[in-house]
């Protein structure tokens, strides 16, 4: 598949996941499309766990039971370093949301779906559980969470995108909301 045609099937999946296994091999080639994603400063703030354990995997549905993250093969976490790296400003989430893009296009050309988990790790001490599980060391957040699977339900339905007219100019902003 190629980017472009990745960039327009990529969809966020919310449902559940088939059997099918997600190859090490998979998970292996998309963490290296996040590590060259790019970087404020090339800081490089962001890393990466893959989770492919089912131990591991139960523990962190039982943090967060969606019916993604009951059913997925695989995980993804994007572990935050927040360190300031240009005049006391830090580009972490900048540079997550990059690696994190890179990821999901990734999967999709690989046939896999995923949905980019955030806000949900904000409450409950969410975010600091599954940091706990993954032994993710003080200092450091888990920003975003990727369940990895095969859709079981249909995917062809995406949000509708408002149209280019209204989003897009040049020059000069033109008739945008």
């Amino acid at each position: 598949m190629d980017l472009f045609e990745a960039i327009e099937k990529r969809s966020s999946y919310r449902g559940e996941f088939s059997d099918a296994s997600v190859p090490r091999e998979i998970l292996t080639k998309v963490l290296e499309t996040a590590i060259l994603a790019p970087s404020g400063c090339n800081a490089q703030t962001p890393s990466f766990v893959a989770v492919d354990d089912p131990d591991v995997l139960a523990k962190i549905a039982e943090v967060l039971p969606t019916p993604t993250c009951k059913t997925a093969k695989a995980m993804i976490v994007c572990i935050a370093d927040e360190r300031p790296v240009y005049n006391g400003v830090s580009f972490y989430k900048e540079d997550c949301a990059a690696a994190v893009q890179n990821m999901l296009l990734a999967l999709t050309a690989f046939g896999y779906s995923s949905v980019w988990l955030d806000g949900v790790l904000r409450r409950d001490q969410i975010a600091e559980k599954i940091a706990s599980i993954l032994n993710v060391p003080a200092g450091k957040r888990v920003q975003i969470l990727l369940p990895v699977g095969v859709p079981a339900g249909d995917v062809s339905k995406k949000a509708e995108r408002l149209p280019f007219e209204k989003r897009a100019s040049f020059n000069t902003w033109e008739n945008q909301q």
